[in-house]
């Protein structure tokens, strides 16, 4: 029976990390020639495994995360209540059933696969893979000149359209593990591997074009491999190791800015080059219209979805604030606000405290795969988008235990 539930968990955990980076998997040109949707395969194989594996053990939460858990699912309710007032009819009926509905299923998910060991270390494991096999393809088609990365749909019918910013947090993500593995490594060989391989993957981040994945890559490399040198007691190490990741980040775009031409063919380095970051994405407009729309709506905010109409964009749901707190603001007004800082920032704050007291590895690992999603909700996104909420679930695991049902028993009997 054990042997089964420690299958069960490890396949629930592949899905999740499938569903977590299907979006990347279908900007491969195998996973977009593959005859159904990843997504939806990965969802489905996750709703026939998930609830086995959660009725199969007994649950154990850390009161830590009751203020998070409680914020959710007020903020949930808020954006059904604020949908009264909404402007919008079709972002409005898009974007609450992928907040209120699938967001509570993708947060139990997270939490689930973070609280069972055997589900986090399949699901770091099938990161790692996906992030390494979607570098290598776009490697691969950029050289093959097969793919293009972004742009409009259907623009180049001949040509794969790269999604590159979720390939750049699966590639990120992976790197990070991988360096993670390389703090773990006992034999200096094992250990060249795994930064090799880190190095690698950094490499190949330059050339989706994604700039906020960039950025995603150098906190979760900076930060998840420290915590297991610092809590292996090589102390100088995991002080310093940031410092190196922060230092080879700024020599590159140093490099870069003074001699531009040297990015020719780095997508993401060229985009830099291009001057103002947030200004040249189109995000500060965003922004600034988030905070205007936004505080001019106040107390109550827009209504959910009401956002791009009140900025003049139409029914356009993909010229949503680029941020998941100003979105809050936006739509929900300060009650979206507050719920969104006690969701959010609370889960975050509680992943900081559990993961200082839970082990090295696990703590280190989800750091890799929450990290750079964190950063990309305050620059890309809305409060409808799964990763987000799959994320503040792993984040949230840490203050969860699994135990197979028949231990707890085992233990009231004396066994």
């Amino acid at each position: 029976m054990l042997t089964g539930m420690r299958g069960l968990a490890g396949l629930t955990g592949i899905l999740a990390a499938a569903l977590h980076f299907a979006g990347a998997l279908k900007s491969t040109p195998p996973g977009a020639a593959m005859p159904v949707d990843l997504t939806a395969m990965a969802a489905l194989g996750l709703l026939a495994t998930l609830p086995l594996l959660v009725a199969g053990h007994h649950w154990r939460l850390d009161a830590t995360i009751g203020p998070p858990l409680a914020a959710c699912g007020a903020l949930w309710l808020w954006m059904v209540l604020a949908g009264a007032w909404s402007p919008s009819r079709g972002i409005l009926a898009a974007k609450l059933p992928d907040a209120v509905l699938l967001g509570p299923a993708m947060l139990l998910a997270g939490m689930a696969v973070a609280g069972h060991p055997r589900a986090l270390s399949r699901c770091a494991g099938a990161a790692l893979a996906i992030g390494t096999f979607v570098a290598a393809t776009i490697a691969w088609g950029l050289a093959t000149e097969s793919i293009v990365l972004g742009g409009q749909p259907g623009s180049s019918p001949e040509l794969l359209r790269v999604q590159y910013q979720i390939a750049g947090l699966a590639i990120a993500s992976a790197a990070a593990l991988a360096a993670v593995r390389a703090a773990e490594a006992r034999r200096w060989a094992a250990r060249i591997g795994w930064l090799t391989l880190a190095g690698l993957l950094s490499a190949s981040a330059l050339l989706p074009g994604g700039r906020a994945a960039l950025a995603a890559l150098a906190l979760a490399l900076a930060a998840a491999p420290a915590i297991v040198l610092w809590r292996a007691g090589r102390r100088g190490v995991a002080l310093l190791w940031p410092g190196l990741v922060l230092a080879a980040a700024a020599a590159v775009l140093l490099v870069v800015q003074s001699d531009p031409p040297l990015a020719a063919g780095l997508r993401t380095l060229e985009r830099l080059s291009q001057g103002e970051v947030a200004e040249a994405s189109g995000r500060l407009p965003l922004w600034r219209a988030a905070t205007e729309q936004g505080g001019a709506a106040l107390p109550w905010g827009l209504g959910t979805g009401g956002f791009t109409i009140a900025a003049g964009h139409g029914e356009r749901r993909a010229l949503y604030p680029h941020n998941h707190l100003l979105e809050a603001l936006a739509e929900g007004g300060l009650p979206g606000f507050v719920l969104w800082l006690a969701a959010f920032g609370g889960g975050g704050a509680a992943a900081v405290l559990l993961g200082a007291r839970v082990e090295a590895e696990r703590a280190a690992r989800i750091a890799a795969l929450t990290l750079p999603v964190a950063l990309s909700v305050m620059v890309s996104t809305d409060l409808g988008n799964r990763m987000a909420w799959l994320a503040l679930g792993l984040a949230l695991g840490l203050g969860v235990t699994a135990e197979p049902r028949h231990v707890p028993a085992l233990r009231q009997a004396g066994v």
